[in-house]
Formats: C-alpha cells, sequence, structure tokens
C-alpha cells in the first residue's frame, strides 16, 4: 500500500528493525528472459516491455521488501535522445518508473516506498566509467547533468530520491546542489573500493558532505562488494549523524571484458545483525542479489519497522 508515514520516520533507532530494500532489478530481470545487453540497461524496458520491470518489483515485494528502487538508474534525457525519444517521451518514461513501483507497493497491505533512481553521470556513458569517476566535468556541469532528470522524477511523487552508485565527492556535492529546492528527501549512497570511494577519495570525507543536511534522511554504501560495505557502515554514521543505507552486490565480479560475471557470491543476509549493530536502518542488495537472499534478509531483520 501506499505509505502513511515518510521513510524517514520508519529510520528512528527506536523503530522495531531495519527497513529492508529490494536488490538488483536487472539479474531479476534477466532471470524473466529479458535482454539488457543494450546501452539503456534495463531503462530500455520502460519503453519496451513495462510488464517486465512490473514483474521484477512484484517479485521483490513477494520477497519482503519494503522500499522498491525504480528502474531510472540509467534512464536520462540524454541516453533516451540517442534512442530518438524527444525531452516530453524521455520525462513520461522517468516517470513511468515510479509509477511501476507505485503500483507494485501498492499491491500488498502493508506500507512500501518508493525511491526514485538517480544514478551517477557515468551510468549514462555505459562504458563502465561510474566505477571510476572523474569524468573531467566540474560539479556546476554535473549539476547541470543532473537536475532536469531529478525534476522529472520528482514531479512522478516518489518517497524519496536515491542518490546511488555515486563514485567521487564531486558528483556526490552536484547532486546535492540537484535536489536543492525540490522538497524531497533524498538518501546518498556511495561506490566504494578498499575502504575509499571509487576515485580513491577517503571515505570519512565522502560521508561527511551529507552532515548537517536535512534533505539526507540516510547516508552509506551500494554497488561494493559485501566486505568493503561492512567496514563502512559504521563510518558513514559516525561522520554524517544520519541513519546508515547499505546495499552491496553479490561479491561476484564484472569482467567487463567478456561481459560476464565471475567468481563466487559473498553475499550473506547474516549481515544484517553487523550492519544493524553499526546504525544501518535501510539494508538489502544490489546486482546479483535477487528475491530469494532479500527474503532471507527480511527474516533475519525482524518486525516490519
Amino acid at each position: 500500500m501506499k505509505p502513511v508515514r515518510p521513510l524517514v520516520a520508519a529510520l528512528g533507532a527506536d523503530a522495531p528493525g531495519p527497513v529492508v530494500l529490494d536488490g538488483g532489478l536487472s539479474n531479476q530481470l534477466e532471470a524473466q528472459g529479458c535482454d539488457l545487453s543494450d546501452a539503456l540497461w534495463s531503462a530500455r524496458l520502460l519503453a519496451d516491455g513495462p510488464q517486465q520491470i512490473a514483474a521484477a518489483h512484484a517479485a521483490y515485494v513477494r520477497a519482503g521488501a519494503q522500499v522498491l528502487i525504480t528502474a531510472s538508474y540509467q534512464a536520462t534525457f540524454e541516453g533516451f535522445a540517442r534512442r530518438g525519444l524527444g525531452r516530453g517521451k524521455a520525462a513520461e518514461l522517468l516517470g513511468r518508473s515510479v509509477e511501476l513501483a507505485r503500483a507494485a507497493g501498492e499491491s500488498v497491505d502493508r506500507e512500501v516506498w518508493v525511491a526514485a533512481s538517480v544514478g551517477p553521470y557515468g551510468a549514462m556513458l555505459a562504458d563502465g566509467s561510474e566505477y571510476r569517476g572523474r569524468y573531467g566535468l566540474s560539479v556546476r556541469e554535473l549539476e547541470h547533468f543532473h537536475r532536469p532528470r531529478v525534476e522529472a522524477l520528482v514531479a512522478a511523487a516518489p518517497d524519496v530520491l536515491a542518490l546511488e552508485t555515486v563514485p567521487d565527492t564531486d558528483e556526490a556535492e552536484a547532486l546535492l546542489r540537484a535536489v536543492e529546492g525540490t522538497g524531497m528527501p533524498v538518501w546518498l549512497s556511495y561506490s566504494i573500493a578498499g575502504g575509499r570511494t571509487r576515485a580513491g577519495q577517503p571515505l570519512d570525507a565522502a560521508f561527511a558532505l551529507a552532515a548537517g543536511n536535512d534533505q539526507v534522511i540516510a547516508v552509506g554504501v551500494n554497488c561494493c562488494a559485501p566486505r568493503d560495505a561492512d567496514a563502512a557502515v559504521e563510518l558513514a554514521g559516525s561522520v554524517s549523524g544520519k541513519p546508515v543505507v547499505v546495499y552491496p552486490n553479490s561479491g561476484e565480479r564484472w569482467d567487463a571484458e567478456a561481459r560476464r560475471w565471475s567468481g563466487g557470491g559473498t553475499y550473506d543476509p547474516e549481515r544484517v545483525r553487523e550492519w544493524r549493530a553499526s546504525g544501518a536502518r535501510l539494508v538489502g542488495g544490489c546486482c546479483r542479489v535477487g528475491p530469494g537472499e532479500i527474503a532471507e534478509l527480511a527474516r533475519l531483520a525482524g518486525p516490519v519497522a
């Protein structure tokens, strides 16, 4: 059902349990037989197969997810323009991403929040640069890129914006500027490696950007190895003074040359106990974490917040 409370109200330390996010949208779509080889990745299906996105969201709702992240991570005006879609149609598809998640959430008799995904600039390039950052653009230029998409998503009335998979502090600063004045709460989530941002900056400086910003309701990490996420949770909370969001990948490695995942998974839902003890209030999974893992995470997380 549509939430009766703002998400921030469910993130308080006195809430009965952490709020459970969904898992990777792309892996669930692939499990449903979807081809995601297009440069738009899962965002292509906003135009070509919205029923598949709806089914993927529904799978996570059945698993117990309380927050659904929209299929807008790689959806941009620039990316849609390369497919011959004008700004009006692109805005419509961005709005559709929120509508599909909302409809899935309203299919159950419990609160399900919708987080509109705002992915990094590098996701639009579709060349892996979202895992490097440092695109050669200024903070002002990045803000100019992000603001139109932010405005289109806000117009569709999600519950929160997920500023996610952010590779460096320049882009985090640009995103926080881009959401100013929208009145929409956000969470800020970095993609990290080895205790630093993907661009190599120290995490304490990265998390500190959210400190004192009332629009930011949670700060943390996603799209990273589970072992790196473990170490970041406590730091995120202590530096920012915010509830922590954490949703790592499966632990498998993406081979960009072969275009496939390799290695074994290390994602363990049991980690939720340590995450919670370290201040995590939003917990879930990212790439290659599916409904099965989210169902177990929800079971271990305890009573619904």
